[in-house]
């Protein structure tokens, strides 16, 4: 049924949760586990420039790609045992946007994922991604909620 599952993950609790679940259906159905961050990209990048020199810049981006390379490290591939059905992918940008192409271009199956469950005014202004995958996904989305996390009316 799910040859390719795209794990998408932002490090929230949320995400840590959704892996448990991606991870055991790529095992149960013998998939391949494509986990997939994306690093949103600052909203005005030219400023960035404006404001830190070249080097610093740089320094900037090492110090989060190593903190990505710790996050994956705690909380995925310790967590994958014997399991090697996988690959791992960066990329900055929307993130919306880069898993619906993400999802198109590997032609994944299912899409599995954690949902912060924004409410009132941050859902207003800020959306949601995953509700924003869920509408434009070209497969099945699974959107995983944190255990314990109460839902209330907006």
């Amino acid at each position: 049924m799910f040859k390719k599952i795209l794990f998408c993950t932002d490090f929230s609790e949320d995400s840590h949760w959704a892996f448990t679940y991606a991870l055991n259906l790529a095992k149960t159905y013998k998939a391949k586990l494509l986990i997939f961050h994306v690093t949103p990209e600052p909203v005005h990048p030219e400023q960035l420039s404006l404001y830190l020199a070249p080097e610093k810049l740089e320094e900037l981006r090492a110090s989060q790609k190593k903190e990505i390379d710790h996050q994956l490290e705690t909380h995925y591939m310790n967590k994958m045992g014997r399991f090697k059905n996988y690959q791992i992918f960066l990329k900055e940008g929307e993130p919306f946007i880069e898993i619906i192409q993400k999802a198109k271009k590997d032609s994944a199956d299912l899409i599995v994922m954690g949902t912060h469950g924004r409410t009132g005014l941050d859902h207003v202004f800020f959306g949601s991604t995953a509700e924003k995958v869920v509408r434009k996904s070209p497969c099945p989305v699974l959107t995983i909620r944190l255990p314990g996390r109460r839902f209330s009316m907006p």
